[in-house]
Formats: C-alpha cells, sequence, structure tokens
C-alpha cells in the first residue's frame, strides 16, 4: 500500500460580476451512485489557475466555474500531520489567497462561502485510529483555534459521521469535514461538498435578492393609495415589474430545488443530505418560501390597487359623463327658454 497522505484542501466559492467560460470539468465518481448523477447535478468549467507559496511550498489554486458566474477556487497542500495547531495557519494564508483571487474576479465578498476538508488516505487499519486526536479534529471542525472545546461538544461533533466502507470514515460539520479512506477515493465526497457549499451560496443568494424585492414591493405597494389615477403605460410597467419578480423568484427555487432531487438513494444522496443538514439548507428554504408568499401578498395588494383604480376611474367616468349629459340638457332648455322669451 502507498504510504499514508495527509491533506488540507480549502474549497471557495463566490458570486462574481464575470461571466465564467471554459472547457467542462468532469469530476471523477468511483463510489456507487446512480447512472444519472454525472447529468442531474450542476456542471463545472475550467476557469484556469493560479500558483501561491504557503508554507515553503509552492501551492496550486484550481478555478473552476458553475455558470453563468459562481466561481470555485480550490487548493489541496499535503501535510506531514493533520492533527496539529499549525494547521489553522495554513488555512488562514489558503483562505487569504482564494478571496484574492475572487476580488480579482469582481466577487461580492457577502455572498461566498469557505470550506476546509481535512483528508487522511492511503492508511492501514480502521479509521477510528484517528479518533485520539478527538480534541483537535473537532477544533479544526469547528474554526475553533484558541478555545478548548467541551468534551460534550467534541463528542457532539464527532458524532455526524457517516461511513461507506469497513475502513472508511467522513465526519461533517458547519466549517469541515474530515475524510478518512484507505484507498485516496474522496473525489465524490469534494464533489458533494462542493455542491452543498454552491446550493448554501444559491440560496443565500436568492434570500437577498428576495429581501430587495420585497422592499422595493412595499415601496411601489406605499406609493400605490386606492383610488389613484394611473396612466396606461405606468400601469403597464408596474404589472410587469411586479410578475417579473414573482416568477423569476419562483423559478429560480424550483431550479435550485431540482438540482438535488436527482442525486439518488445511494451513497451520495445520504452524504449530500448530512452536509445540507449541517449547512441548515432546509431552515433557507423555509425561509424562502416564506418571503415568497410574502411576494405573493404583495402581489395581490399591488393588483387589487390597480383593480380599484380602474374601477374609480370607470365611476368617474360615468359621473363626469352624466354631468356633461346634463349640463347639455340644461343647455338645451335655456336655448329653448330664451327662443319662447324672444317671441
Amino acid at each position: 500500500m502507498a504510504e499514508m497522505k495527509q491533506r488540507l484542501i480549502s474549497l471557495v466559492l463566490g458570486k462574481v460580476s464575470k461571466e465564467l467560460t471554459g472547457e467542462v470539468f468532469t469530476p471523477a465518481i468511483i463510489k456507487s451512485s446512480p447512472f444519472y448523477y454525472k447529468s442531474a447535478v450542476p456542471k463545472q468549467v475550467i476557469v484556469g489557475q493560479e500558483n501561491f507559496e504557503i508554507g515553503g511550498k509552492s501551492v496550486t489554486f484550481h478555478l473552476r466555474g458553475y455558470q453563468p458566474d459562481v466561481l470555485l477556487v480550490q487548493t489541496t497542500i499535503e501535510v506531514e500531520n493533520l492533527f496539529q495547531k499549525n494547521i489553522f495557519a495554513l488555512e488562514k494564508q489558503a483562505y487569504e489567497h482564494s478571496y484574492r483571487i475572487l476580488k480579482d474576479y469582481g466577487a461580492d465578498l457577502l455572498f461566498s462561502e469557505d470550506y476546509s476538508v481535512f483528508a487522511v488516505t492511503n492508511y492501514q487499519g480502521e479509521p477510528e485510529q484517528f479518533l485520539n486526536n478527538r480534541d483537535i479534529i473537532a477544533s479544526l471542525l469547528k474554526s475553533e483555534e484558541s478555545l478548548t472545546l467541551d468534551p460534550q461538544e467534541v463528542e457532539y461533533t464527532l458524532a455526524s459521521r457517516i461511513k461507506y466502507g469497513n475502513n472508511d470514515l467522513s465526519i461533517i460539520d458547519w466549517d469541515g469535514v474530515f475524510l478518512f479512506d484507505p484507498v485516496g477515493d474522496i473525489e465524490e465526497d469534494l464533489e458533494l461538498l462542493t455542491l452543498a457549499n454552491l446550493q448554501l451560496l444559491r440560496h443565500r443568494i436568492l434570500d437577498h435578492r428576495l429581501d430587495t424585492r420585497l422592499a422595493r414591493m412595499a415601496e411601489l405597494v406605499h406609493k400605490m393609495p386606492a383610488g389613484r389615477m394611473y396612466n396606461t403605460k405606468e400601469l403597464a410597467e408596474k404589472m410587469k415589474e411586479t410578475m417579473e419578480i414573482r416568477m423569476g423568484s419562483i423559478s429560480e427555487l424550483q431550479r435550485l430545488e431540482r438540482d438535488m432531487k436527482l442525486i439518488g438513494d445511494w451513497y451520495s444522496a445520504r452524504f449530500y443530505e448530512l452536509a445540507a443538514s449541517k449547512f441548515k439548507i432546509d431552515e433557507w428554504k423555509k425561509t424562502i418560501r416564506g418571503k415568497l408568499e410574502s411576494l405573493e401578498d404583495a402581489y395581490s395588494v399591488v393588483i387589487e390597487n390597480f383593480t380599484v383604480s380602474t374601477k374609480h376611474r370607470a365611476e368617474w367616468i360615468q359621473i363626469i359623463a352624466f354631468f356633461i349629459l346634463q349640463i347639455g340638457w340644461l343647455a338645451l332648455i335655456i336655448l329653448e327658454l330664451m327662443q319662447i322669451t324672444s317671441h
């Protein structure tokens, strides 16, 4: 068996201002997964790579994109011992370079996610042998460099795990994951973790867009007191804007859910579900659906105001027409009286 490998893999995703293009990247999938897996998940394109020195070593940062505008910066640093405090410093440097790359591509760092993968591969025996380092494992997963975690918190962190074979193990948390695999088969796990972070980022972006759209709708409703007269052009523009907001948001949420429904029921689905639960993606979905309902309510108010405005306009037209008619009759009566008196 090959010599044991220990690696720190950093994943940083961010929404960028540039449209990403390139050759399609096809990750290696080894573990059992449905035949439609590769066609179901979002595709990556190869954007490029950059090199920086970290810890005295030249490290390659691979740039791949989820079209149209989410950039993934991934790097791998081989280390002698993952179970040491100095890993925090390497992790920090990897993130600093990754975020600099995102900025170069015009990213708004408010819409970014970072995640650390601590991989131990090509070992002999059971992965539980490494749990003697449980304290540093939990600290790395929680990104707690200086705080000593309570033993109960350590055990809680290590309990979030999944196994596929007898001698592999994955421990998943919010900020990172430990992957133990005796044959180095971690590519699918990396792909699924990247997808989970991508989904989290996209849900956060959609949530922010909905906040902006709700604020715009509130302003629209505020400026539409019942009975106000709208010209035809203004009415059409407001209706179009309102419908685009609703349909665009609903379509985006459905696309996010559709991307993940086809992963399947085998290892990949179980692994992804565990990661998604740590990222609270279901809670994000509930929040977004609630805001979509609020948007629906705002839409109803806009429709009602338009209806009331149109109704009032028709009523005013009828009233004005009635008065014009009365004035006409009065004018005829006056003319007749003038003719009578003139004789």
